[in-house]
């Protein structure tokens, strides 16, 4: 499992801290989390031994709420278990797990070393607890790792009192301990037996031929909420009997009855207990928080008043714009009746906050024959929207605002913007030079050299040559790592594109992460268009271009990209490589209208020269959090390496959920299990649907009262 953290931008004194900036936030939360309450609801709450909300070793039908995000660990020997779960929406709960297998050895390593076997899992609850029904739920476990522990199962719990129950039916791990042939059997007789290791050698595979195949179990149990807050006490009958554990590694089983126990020490932090298979102590160890709930009472600078003096003169109403509304000036004219504004956002997330803020210095300024003040929001150059504000039915919002009342009034946002004339009041000089610098961390877990890691300190650049053209670049060097300790695994026949990760991280003390110059341009109302070349990332070099065509508000944008690119020297100089490729996209984007779900469907030519496609679903929350998942499968088969596709959970978690200040800078991390060689995409530093996100109206009118706080 590899992630990095990434962050563009940063504040409170440190620009662009890519490490710290979500480290340190984390580490408080385990230190200062608040006490329990005092009556707490913790029951069907718990993480399971295999992550995911369940008892012990069996799941439950429980979710928590959209949003959630746990981290686990278990020990139950000869088993340790890694886990990672999110619920993104209120009915599905998905997840990565580890397992190292204490007295199997990892069998491409160069030294003794635990097994490691990786796996995701998914829960769907098919409809929610009643007054006399319980919940339930269908989930898979293991579905895409090697399945060596691939189960699959249907759950229900119903809560009484102070007691919760479950009750569910296993197939494969949880289905070993043989209670019956499977209910299927009865549709098509391929179901009563279950094919042995039907992910394959590789790994890595939906094993869709072991679906709900071969014999069942019955599994379930109680939870108790003791009198005593923090405890929960847990007994469940698990549905394995432990004969045909994974490599030869059966184990003794003296019960199928577990016993348990859930310790809550604060709202994040819990610690688990229990006795399993009659013989053998567990112990386990679970964060989990709200990442949807995640904020921070703000202390930017406050809005003027209405009756603030005016500002001397345009350039002097730009600099404050910037400074109090969050907006990069381009340009302001005069255009009869209009006041138009030309600007860039840089601060708030909410646009209808910058333009309630710079409405009030725009209002001190211009003269009473001004009727209207229009935001012409761009970025990089490329047109993005027009907002538009009545002046007099805003001063009237905002007079209700500064009297703790509401006053809805009338604006309207489009996006045909007609060419401006009249007077320039002000242009700004599109020649810009930003920089930033602070921490960086990239991490791989998960193969068979263990825990890697590499601290360093980065340095970053931009200028700006005019308004749709920038060099930028940035300099790694790395404080401290253990890279050493890599080694190549892969068994792939692809074209080594990835997998030489080890070799890029550990020769370069410093290296040039990226070096490039970028140009943006507008075809049309709804066309886009981007070119750039030079180092692109730390592997590869090379020019490529975007093609984005994304009308206004619509919930549906097109794009394509190709690249032609070379494989950089070791070091991260200027050095290539001989190996060189063509690849590129086409992408769909859809906004599906369900849970503020994203879709987006890449199809097209990757590192390695394989073709195929990746799906990236992913749902944002209000406050700007981001969960999401993807997958890659493409026509390399064998030659793929461990596993026929790749997959990886992320989160990207907007950096003013931490701070006083607000931001539109974003942290993103993100969970894979391996690097490979099949289905490696390049990694762009820029896209264009991330630098037009503005063409979406988004949640501007849920969020139009809170722009008056």
């Amino acid at each position: 499992m590899s992630s990095r953290l990434q962050v563009p931008r940063g504040q409170e004194g440190i620009k662009g801290s890519r490490g710290a900036l979500l480290l340190v936030p984390c580490s408080l939360w385990l230190v200062a989390a608040p006490t329990l309450a005092a009556d707490p609801v913790l029951l069907g709450r718990g993480q399971s031994d295999f992550g995911g909300i369940g008892l012990m070793q069996t799941p439950s039908a429980r979710m928590e709420e959209p949003g959630h995000f746990a981290a686990s660990w278990s020990r139950t020997a000869p088993y340790r278990r890694y886990a990672i779960f999110v619920q993104p929406t209120d009915w599905l709960e998905a997840g990565f797990r580890y397992v190292s297998v204490e007295n199997r050895n990892y069998a491409v390593a160069d030294e003794p070393r635990n097994n490691l076997d990786k796996g995701i899992d998914a829960k769907v609850r098919l409809w929610e607890e009643g007054r006399y029904r319980p919940a339930l739920a269908l989930g898979l476990r293991d579905a895409g790792g090697t399945t060596l522990f691939g189960a699959e199962y249907l759950v229900a719990s119903k809560r009484w009192y102070g007691l919760d129950f479950t009750l569910g039916i296993g197939w494969g791990y949880l289905g070993n301990a043989n209670d019956g042939d499977s209910p299927l059997g009865w549709l098509d007789s391929r179901f009563e037996s279950r094919p042995d290791n039907a992910g394959g050698d590789q790994g890595g595979e939906f094993a869709l031929d072991q679906l709900f195949r071969g014999p069942v179990a019955l599994f379930g149990g109680v939870e108790w909420q003791t009198p005593w807050a923090p405890l929960v006490l847990q007994v469940e009958v698990e549905g394995n009997d432990y004969a045909n554990e994974p490599q030869d590694n059966d184990q003794p089983q003296d019960s199928r009855v577990n016993l348990g126990a859930r310790y809550r020490l604060s709202d994040n932090l819990e610690l688990r207990a229990g006795w399993q298979r009659g013989n053998t102590a567990m112990a386990g160890i679970s964060f989990s928080t709200n990442l949807a709930g995640l904020s921070q009472a703000k202390q930017d600078p406050p809005p003027m008043p209405l009756g603030a003096e005016a500002e001397a003169d345009w350039p002097a109403v730009a600099a404050r714009l910037e400074e109090n509304a969050g907006m990069r000036v381009s340009e302001i004219r005069r255009d009869g009746e209009d006041l138009v504004v030309n600007a860039e956002p840089t601060v708030y997330r909410n646009l209808a906050k910058s333009e309630a803020r710079a409405g009030r210095l725009l209002h001190a300024k211009a003269d009473d024959q001004v009727e209207t003040f229009r935001y012409r929001w761009q970025n990089r150059g490329m047109a993005l929207r027009e907002d538009v504000h009545d002046r007099a039915s805003f001063v009237a919002a905002a007079e209700s605002a500064d009297e703790e009342g509401h006053h809805r009034y009338g604006l309207y946002s489009h996006a045909r913007l007609k060419p401006v004339r009249g007077e320039a009041l002000y242009t700004a000089d599109p020649q810009r030079l930003s920089w930033s610098v602070g921490p960086s961390i990239e991490q791989n877990f998960g193969g068979p050299d263990g825990y890697l890691y590499r601290l360093s300190a980065y340095a970053s650049a931009e200028y700006s040559t005019d308004a749709n053209g920038w060099f930028s670049g940035s300099l790694t060097a790395t404080l401290a790592d253990n890279l050493d300790e890599y080694s190549y695994i892969a068994e792939s026949d692809l074209p080594r594109v990835r997998t030489y990760i080890g070799d890029y991280l550990a020769e370069a003390d410093v290296g040039i992460g990226n070096l490039q110059y970028t140009r943006t341009t507008q075809l049309g109302d709804d066309w886009y268009a981007m070119g750039y070349g030079g180092l692109l990332e730390m592997m590869y070099a090379g020019a490529g271009g975007e093609v984005l065509y994304r009308p206004f508000d619509s919930p549906l944008a097109l794009g394509a990209d190709l690249n032609w690119v070379r494989q950089r020297e070791f070091d991260q100089q200027f050095g290539l490589r001989d190996y060189d490729a063509w690849t590129g996209h086409l992408s769909a984007y859809l906004e599906t209208g369900v849970e503020d779900v994203l879709a987006k469907l890449s199809v097209g030519r990757y590192l390695a020269g394989d073709v195929g496609a990746t799906l990236d679903l992913s749902r944002e929350f209000d406050n700007g959090v981001r969960m999401g998942a993807w997958a890659t499968f493409t026509d390399a088969g064998d030659d793929f390496g461990e596993g026929s596709f790749d997959k990886a959970l992320y989160l990207s978690i907007p950096m003013d959920a931490f701070f006083v200040r607000s931001s539109r800078d974003r942290a993103t991390i993100a969970w894979q299990p391996l690097t490979r060689d099949g289905g490696a995409r390049l990694h762009r530093r820029y896209e264009l649907y991330d630098l037009t996100q503005e063409r979406d109206l988004g949640r501007y009118w849920e969020d139009y009262e809170s722009s008056w706080e």
